[in-house]
């Protein structure tokens, strides 16, 4: 990110300018950015509130103009409610944001995404052009805990296998028909006692079955905060 001087460590035989200099007068895209060890997010901190940068091994500091877009699947303000992520620079980064739901709660798109990979992973040594009706709604009824990538392997993998035109239910992988089956209701879970916690476990439990395991979803039914179904799923290893 910030780039060294030549020699700074063991190994270091050029200076590299940085992918922050590298971007001055350009977007930074910072992927993943929940992922950032303590140390890192001080030092972007740092470099985001005095607009410069200093290289591993340097005395001088450069002036960088920037824009920063920075993705996440965490939920940065449990990840800083619970001391993994700084505040100051949640702060910084939470100016203008765009939630995209996970591919489950916008099954819409799948069809649209399906015609998207098919013509991109389409070659002239695959016949594949289309699926079935029943291999579209089996698809359509898939929870897709992989989101959007889990989809993009599965049509990348029926573009390489597929030896028609059209693949229906039998070209899908297995467990799309194993993960709809266990994402079926189930019936209420019941306590094994009367303790406060055993009631509390299976009334989250329960939330969390009739949302499909959508945790937003289960908080609302439960009446508590998104950030507190979090924490009482860890406490109970649910």
């Amino acid at each position: 990110l910030f780039g060294h001087v030549k020699g700074a460590f063991t190994g270091a035989h050029a200076a590299t300018m940085g992918l922050i200099r590298t971007a001055v007068g350009g977007t930074l895209f910072l992927d993943e950015v929940g992922e950032l060890p303590m140390g890192i997010q001080a030092k972007l901190l740092r470099t985001l509130q005095e607009r410069h940068v200093r290289p591993v091994g340097s005395t001088r500091t450069y002036d960088v103009d920037i824009r920063i877009v920075a993705a996440t699947n965490r939920d940065l303000a449990v990840e800083t409610a619970e001391g993994r992520f700084r505040e100051d620079l949640l702060y910084r980064l939470n100016v203008v944001v765009l939630k995209i739901p996970p591919l489950r709660e916008r099954k819409e798109d799948i069809p649209l995404l399906i015609r998207h990979f098919l013509a991109r992973f389409g070659n002239s040594a695959s016949p594949v052009k289309r699926f079935s009706a029943a291999a579209l709604n089996l698809m359509e009824r898939h929870s897709w805990p992989g989101n959007v990538r889990e989809l993009e392997n599965l049509l990348r993998r029926a573009v390489a296998l597929g030896r028609e035109s059209e693949l229906g239910v039998e070209d899908l992988p297995q467990d799309l028909f194993q993960s709809f089956h266990l994402n079926a209701v189930s019936p209420p879970e019941i306590p094994d006692n009367d303790t406060l916690a055993a009631w509390e476990k299976a009334a989250i439990r329960n939330a969390l079955n009739k949302s499909g395991g959508q945790r937003r979803k289960a908080a609302a039914l439960l009446r508590i905060g998104e950030a507190t179904l979090y924490r009482k799923i860890k406490a109970y290893n649910i």
